[in-house]
């Protein structure tokens, strides 16, 4: 059997143990790791915050099973920094969050209960600054915050599961293909209890309004950033047409609603507040990931340099990019180059050296600067799956391995090095490795069946070994437990 295999049903013995750990541990929990009801909180009767926590995952596995979502370790390490961030200083008491990035051109961001929050790669073109970008997550931050889903049921004394999923259900649609199916879902769904539901609706926009501000404020951003923001989503409905961005039809934007935000806004201390360069930077890979042709995305920064440009340095930065996924390598060298001797220590830029070393075969260069690298960022997901990549291309395909299955351990939660495991362990002639990471990229994805299918494969290879065979036998109770679960729901 691969050695390999043997530290990978370790890793999946761990991911076992964390998952069980809350419930064997919880006498031992800090008093901030208790989540009691409140006194007089009517909404923990209908859905508690753990029940809210199982259907987001449910939820998450479907949507999974129905989107290809982005996969961009930079754009998801960054963002999903950015979330946390507002999240330490939102009302959020349930900080399990979870991050899906979608490449879609369409404005749209959405929060689901259990602290899932989605955003289109299209939220970019229209944010001109990280604060923007902010405002918007801050919101979904503060609809999960004050679990609006939970106490529209409250309200509308719907105590079911069936009216809560399916208000989960329609926001699937909502977030794929296209808003007006998803709200006539969940229209549906709702419609014994309409009378009620625009008031409450435009309540909680506002009350998600004003905890996003001051979300934004604690958290050292501009504030102002809201109702800049709110202008910028209007003047796109103007743009558009008759049919406003999709995260307005779940999301109504009224001129009141601007201007409350701003008068909010004004009354709080003014302060300076510098751009961050590395939104930028993150904002060119999702135009990239919008364009999806490389020629295309070199006629669009070379407009950019030429005209009008919300960062000089950010249009240089694609433009190295794009040249180099067209295999201009020295083009994109010289650019590239010219950033770094600007700022030498930027991790973006020493990143997209990287890239551009393995894009060109310059392996040793590349590993050479991945290890300088770790010493300042021994913990970075972009980082540990650039090695990985690297060493695969390098056909190292063992020690990818090795890298992939560590970083695993570190994201179990994560379909798309699970995906990457699979793959890179069937190069490595590990098969029952390659069965057992599809295993899991399955359960992640909602599709049981083939989970258990995958599970199956490996436990013939292994049949020998007892204690690989008990890790998949429990893997496969734990399937059966999950499926009877989301049944439930």
């Amino acid at each position: 059997m691969p050695i390999s295999f043997q530290k990978y049903c370790i890793s999946l013995l761990c991911i076992i143990s964390l998952t069980l750990l809350p419930l064997a541990t919880s006498k031992q929990a800090s008093a901030n790791d208790i989540k009691l009801p409140m006194l007089g909180d009517t909404t923990s009767g209908i859905v508690s915050l753990q029940q809210e926590h199982e259907l987001g995952r449910a939820w998450l596995k479907m949507f999974r099973s129905r989107v290809h979502t982005l996969n961009d370790p930079l754009m998801q390490d960054y963002i999903e920094n950015l979330i946390y961030r507002l999240a330490s200083h939102s009302e959020l008491l349930d900080r399990r969050l979870e991050l899906i990035v979608i490449n879609n051109p369409t404005m749209n961001a959405f929060a689901v209960p259990g602290g899932v929050i989605g955003i289109h790669t299209g939220l970019f073109l229209y944010a001109e600054n990280e604060a923007q970008l902010s405002s918007v997550l801050a919101h979904e931050l503060a609809h999960l915050s004050q679990r609006h889903f939970a106490r529209n049921l409250a309200n509308r004394k719907a105590s079911s599961y069936t009216t809560m999923a399916g208000m989960l259900v329609g926001l699937i649609l909502a977030a794929t293909v296209g808003g007006d199916a998803g709200m006539a879902a969940m229209t549906m769904t709702q419609a014994s209890a309409m009378d009620s539901g625009l008031r409450f609706s435009r309540q909680y926009e506002q009350e998600a309004d004003r905890l996003g501000i001051d979300t934004l404020y604690r958290a050292d951003m501009d504030p102002n950033a809201v109702p800049a923001m709110f202008e910028r989503m209007l003047a796109a409905t103007r743009y558009i047409g008759r049919r406003p961005p999709e995260f307005l039809l779940t999301h109504p934007l009224s001129a009141k609603r601007v201007a409350d935000a701003r008068g909010r806004t004004s009354q709080l201390p003014t302060r300076y507040y510098p751009d961050n360069l590395d939104y930028h930077l993150i904002r060119t890979r999702a135009l990239i990931a919008i364009d999806g042709n490389a020629q295309r995305s070199i006629n669009r920064f070379k407009n950019e340099l030429q005209g009008h440009s919300l960062s000089t340095e950010a249009a240089t930065y694609g433009l190295a990019l794009a040249q180099s996924a067209a295999r201009q390598h020295k083009k994109a060298r010289k650019n590239l180059q010219s950033l770094l001797e600007k700022s030498p220590e930027r991790f973006i830029y020493q990143f997209a050296a990287i890239e551009l070393d393995r894009a060109s075969e310059n392996f040793d260069q590349a590993f050479s600067a991945i290890e300088k690298l770790k010493q300042d960022y021994p913990n970075s997901y972009p980082l540990q799956t650039e090695l990985a990549e690297t060493l695969l291309q390098n056909r190292q395909y063992a020690k990818s391995e090795q890298v992939l299955e560590k970083l695993a351990q570190q994201r179990p939660n994560d379909p798309d090095v699970w995906f990457e495991l699979a793959e890179t362990s069937g190069l490595a002639g590990d098969i029952p490795g390659v069965h057992v990471a599809r295993a899991e990229y399955y359960i992640l994805t909602g599709i049981f069946d083939k989970a258990r299918e995958q599970l199956r494969y490996a436990k013939k290879l292994v049949r020998q070994d007892f204690k690989h065979t008990a890790v998949i036998d429990q893997r496969l109770v734990d399937i059966n437990r999950m499926e009877a679960k989301m049944k439930k729901l």
